[in-house]
């Protein structure tokens, strides 16, 4: 796993072979930034990475400078491998949080500008992210809301839907706070 751009560019992180998260390949998260950098500043962008496993979304935001970062994991070795490498990479902009994402959701009084989530495919409530996000207001107005997934799924008949992004065998559907 690498950091594709931004101050770190080109770092290797090595997570260990334990390590059980299906981290979004390099070069799909190579031409998701190359569209959000068309469309934000990333230094202006409060983020919430949910889902992180490793880590390597978090990553990617705070190496473009974020404003903040929010990454939030509920796996105890992901969680403290999140926090040991954004101390090593002196990331203080990103904050390693352990906790259920659908609980983290329904808890936390913050909006952002970018949600990005990569949820395990097989997981039953993975349709309910959008909704749920909406619901809340958890999306500032022009927000985004970036969900990863497999072809197996279909978000385009949603209201805040705006489109669907595929790198290879991982899909990105996105969706927009007016």
């Amino acid at each position: 796993m690498r950091i594709v751009s931004g101050a770190y560019k080109g770092k290797r992180l090595y997570p260990g072979k334990n390590f059980k998260a299906r981290p979004t390949t390099d070069f799909a998260k190579e031409n998701l930034f190359n569209v959000l950098n068309n469309y934000f500043d990333f230094e202006e962008l409060e983020v919430l990475d949910l889902f992180s496993g490793t880590g390597s979304i978090s990553y990617e935001f705070a190496s473009r400078g974020c404003r903040a970062v929010d990454s939030v994991e509920s796996n105890s070795r992901y969680h403290a491998f999140i926090q040991k490498t954004a101390s090593e990479l002196k990331f203080a902009q990103l904050a390693a949080i352990r906790a259920d994402a659908f609980r983290f959701l329904k808890h936390t009084p913050r909006d952002y500008d970018l949600i990005f989530a990569d949820p395990p495919f097989d997981m039953k409530e993975f349709g309910q992210l959008p909704q749920l996000i909406f619901s809340r207001n958890l999306l500032k107005q022009g927000g985004w809301f970036i969900l990863e997934h497999g072809r197996d799924h279909d978000f385009s008949t949603q209201s805040q839907f705006r489109e669907l992004r595929k790198y290879g065998s991982v899909y990105f559907s996105i969706f927009v706070n007016p």
